[in-house]
């Protein structure tokens, strides 16, 4: 069963699986509450869902179904942006393609999810070993984050029990491998990181 809010899109998926022997098309929806609606009608074995359904959206109809007796195996297909494939799997689908892919790696994709697998892009991890804050150790961390806090360099000696002349060696080490050149730019990169992992 195929859901996209796109008619265009949803009749382009449509006759590439009627066409792929492979497939029986069961149905098809533009909305999250009509693929909902369906799946309650009709045994689904796959689905294939736009992230972005109206009005449930991606995430919700995932969690809906999941709590059915034998819901079926979902297929996010969606644009590659931003944390979308780490959203999906963590929201429970069995699948991510993105819509740049070529036609033949979602249906292999689908026909993969029909036989039990979870089919995901690859995920780089070492991505966040190139983020200046997994190079600092526990004692810059605790010193930047005791920065952020506004503290002069006699408070920090206070507050982490250190002399201040080790107070400045560890802020010129920190300030070296964050890039930055004075404390205001190593706050100003504390809370930025913060942003970006969502800890805001």
């Amino acid at each position: 069963m195929l859901a996209d809010s796109n008619p265009l899109m949803l009749t382009a998926m449509s006759e590439i699986f009627e066409k792929d022997r492979r497939f029986s098309l069961v149905a098809t929806a533009a909305t999250a509450e009509g693929f909902l609606g369906m799946v309650m009608r009709m045994p689904v074995q796959v689905g294939v869902i736009d992230w972005n359904l109206p009005a449930l959206g991606g995430a919700r109809l995932i969690d809906v179904l999941r709590a059915q007796a034998s819901p079926p195996r979902l297929v996010v297909y969606a644009e590659d942006s931003g944390d979308v494939p780490r959203k999906a799997m963590a929201a429970g689908a069995a699948g991510f393609v993105a819509r740049s892919e070529s036609v033949e790696r979602l249906l292999d994709t689908c026909v993969a999810v029909a036989k039990g697998q979870m089919v995901f892009p690859f995920l780089d991890v070492r991505g966040l070993k190139q983020d200046p804050i997994e190079s600092l150790s526990p004692r810059e961390r605790t010193l930047l984050e005791a920065l952020s806090k506004g503290l002069t360099n006699k408070e920090l000696a206070r507050e982490l029990d250190i002399s201040a002349n080790t107070v400045k060696f560890h802020l010129s080490n920190l300030f070296e491998k964050l890039s930055v050149k004075n404390r205001a730019q190593a706050i100003a990169f504390f809370y930025a990181n913060r942003a970006s992992r969502g800890e805001m």
